[in-house]
């Protein structure tokens, strides 16, 4: 599985990426067939005042991509939510091709 974490106008922390590492490798308990995985994390600017911390990840398995974008104040909270929303994307997608 490749990872590749991109930060939009700001330079995440260790903390963050290391926790970021650590949840994306995880995701090989639910599809062993996990070739690639984008994580995204940009702030949300209204006219220069931080809103939102935004997180987008997608995953790519053969033949079948998943997309989640979820944003909440900090990025620990957009990234686990968002996380839990592709697990349950994959669950559902194994699901159907077990049926």
């Amino acid at each position: 599985m490749n990872l590749n974490i991109q930060t939009v106008h700001f330079e995440a922390d260790s903390k963050l990426i290391s926790h970021v590492e650590k949840k994306i490798s995880k995701l090989n308990q639910f599809n062993d067939n996990i070739t690639n995985v984008d994580v995204y994390l940009k702030l949300d600017n209204i006219v220069h005042n931080i809103k939102d911390k935004i997180v987008e990840i997608k995953v790519l398995i053969p033949k079948h991509e998943f997309f989640v974008k979820h944003s909440c104040k900090s990025f620990e909270e957009s990234f686990d939510a968002a996380v839990s929303a592709v697990i349950a994307q994959i669950k559902k997608r194994k699901e159907k091709m077990l049926a």
